[in-house]
């Protein structure tokens, strides 16, 4: 089965460029392509994705706020952030709005690809850069959704190195490797460490762990 990816962005040429690269590639295909997201239900009912990726600066209505229309209407649907700010404001903004993931347009067409997978698979996507800014901001403003927890909610030894992993922004092949374990093991990992620790995100797992001291 395809995953199926609509586009949002203002550029012409990045827009063509992740077309080219989606349909070109097995498992994918582009279902449509946008150059802003001010028809943005209209558009996401006619193109039917699995996945978007979503640029943040458009004309008009931004992809922060079109992100936050998608995931009200089309629960289902997974939002891939992808931008060349990289920015703890904008980042957390996306990331509260329910976009799944947050990567740079300047990190690699594999990369894009595997994140891409990531999030439909019900990963949280970020680049290496990204999440240590998310962890730098909630840090930085000592952002606190939940008090400590006299608990280490049940993790194994694996699953606590995995997500140790994650906080200091290693992707699933990274981890993979470090770890000598499958791709495929890693995310049955990931998902139940979100499962224990009653998240839905890679921005709330590491939340929940620098808060917990889980890292």
């Amino acid at each position: 089965m395809n995953i199926k990816v609509a586009i949002f962005e203002d550029n012409k040429l990045i827009r063509e460029a992740l077309q080219t690269i989606i349909n070109g590639s097995p498992g994918f295909v582009c279902t449509g392509s946008f150059v802003n997201v001010n028809q943005v239900l209209a558009d996401i009912h006619f193109s039917q994705p699995d996945v978007v990726l979503m640029d943040i600066e458009m004309p008009g209505l931004n992809g922060i706020e079109a992100t936050k229309i998608i995931r009200e209407e089309f629960p289902e649907i997974k939002v891939l952030i992808q931008t060349v700010f990289n920015d703890s404001d904008k980042i957390f903004n996306a990331l509260c709005a329910g976009a799944s993931g947050y990567i740079l347009k300047t990190d690699s067409p594999t990369r894009q690809l595997e994140a891409i997978k990531e999030v439909f698979a019900g990963g949280g996507a970020m680049s290496t850069s990204i999440a240590q800014k998310v962890m730098g901001f909630f840090v930085r403003k000592n952002v606190i959704l939940v008090q400590p927890e006299d608990t280490d909610f049940d993790l194994s030894t694996r699953e606590k190195e995995i997500l140790s992993l994650v906080v200091d922004g290693h992707n699933y092949r990274d981890i993979a490797e470090k770890t000598f374990i499958s791709y495929e093991t890693v995310r049955t990992h990931i998902k139940h460490i979100y499962k224990k620790l009653h998240v839905a995100s890679k921005a709330e797992a590491i939340l929940k762990a620098i808060q917990q001291g889980l890292k």
